[in-house]
């Protein structure tokens, strides 16, 4: 509080921030603070010594990358997309002043949510049993649980590419999709949000088509694409600017190159083949690809051409994204400039 009698302040409260910091994961954060409460130092108290009480000391909440921070009704407060990256999500009273009868202000107190989404820099996205973990042991390293049925991929399992020159890419194999997955059905919303932080997409369908139940309808490998491409679409529609290759997985499988040059010939005209679709299931806009890759996960077959197809795709988004970056912040430095030289010059002669 302040000190009346000397017009003395007190310290403002420290604020509460969250910070993006290199081997933290949200398992780490909470198994140290179970209680899940952070708070911030008091500020000091004016007195004779120093009027104008110290400030309080700030809390730092260290989270990994790849996080948006929102309060419990869904408010997006600052998301952290690189280490160091840091959002305030409380600030701290002010000090008692001449202004406040020299009592303090409360600090901001809320509930926030951690929600992390940046998981890679590749997200395969299918339908489920369309051999995406198995394509993802054999790009990586990792060991995802592999069986023929649906839905062995409950979590997003993230392995790496290695290249000869030591480049690594990350890739995560996502829960697979089903129907009205933009309604939160199966997977649902816990699938799309990963989606969302992939800086490219991965498409992966059967060559054969597929089948989620004995109940539902046999879809061909087209259409399980132009269905993907409809869940991303309602979900999201921005999703579907995201830079995306083509895998056509199982080409070991007997038909497989007559089935192929069905789909190429489907994805170059996908106006023709629309009607084998109900209307409320055809995207408005089709999904542009910039690599297609036929390729057996089993076997092998493909794998390295899709391995140069990525890295590929990965350096011109990385040259596409860096252009864009640099013309954002040109435009903030002309609109910095801009309204540095509107701004009046108090005490200068005005002009005649």
């Amino acid at each position: 509080m302040g000190l009346p009698r000397l017009g003395g302040q007190g310290g403002k409260g420290g604020d509460v921030w969250v910070v993006s910091k290199k081997e933290i994961t949200l398992k780490r954060i909470k198994d140290k603070y179970p209680s899940k409460r952070f708070v911030a130092g008091v500020g000091c108290n004016s007195s004779v010594r120093a009027l104008k009480g110290e400030k309080g000391e700030d809390k730092f909440i260290f989270a990994p990358a790849g996080i948006t921070v929102t309060t419990d009704d869904g408010k997006v407060l600052g998301e952290l997309n690189l280490e160091a990256d840091k959002v305030l999500v409380a600030r701290g009273g002010q000090g008692g002043s001449y202004h406040s009868g020299f009592q303090p202000t409360k600090g901001k107190a809320r509930h926030i949510r951690l929600d992390l989404k940046l998981i890679a820099d590749l997200g395969l996205v299918g339908f489920p049993n369309a051999g995406k973990s198995s394509l993802l042991a054999a790009l990586s390293h990792a060991k995802p649980q592999i069986a023929n049925y649906a839905f062995t991929t409950v979590r997003p399992e993230i392995g790496k590419i290695m290249y000869e020159d030591h480049k690594q890419i990350s890739v995560a194999d996502l829960p697979g999709l089903i129907e009205g997955a933009h309604l939160n059905k199966g997977m649902g919303h816990k699938f799309l949000k990963h989606v969302e932080r992939t800086r490219q997409l991965l498409f992966v369908v059967d060559v054969c088509g597929f089948q989620l139940a004995s109940k539902t309808p046999h879809r061909s490998a087209f259409e399980a694409i132009q269905l993907l491409t409809k869940e991303l679409e309602l979900y999201k529609e921005e999703l579907l600017s995201k830079p995306a290759l083509l895998v056509v997985n199982k080409m070991d499988l007997p038909d497989a190159e007559d089935k192929l040059a069905e789909l190429q010939e489907q994805l170059q005209n996908p106006d023709v083949f629309a009607h084998l679709l109900p209307e409320d299931m055809i995207p408005k806009n089709n999904m542009q690809f910039t690599h297609v890759v036929p390729l057996s996960a089993e076997t092998g077959f493909g794998i390295d051409r899709l391995k140069t197809c990525i890295r590929q795709s990965q350096e011109e988004g990385a040259d596409v994204e860096s252009e864009v970056l640099l013309h954002e912040k040109l435009q903030a430095l002309r609109e910095a400039v801009r309204t540095k030289s509107t701004m009046p010059t108090w005490g200068a002669a005005p002009s005649p």
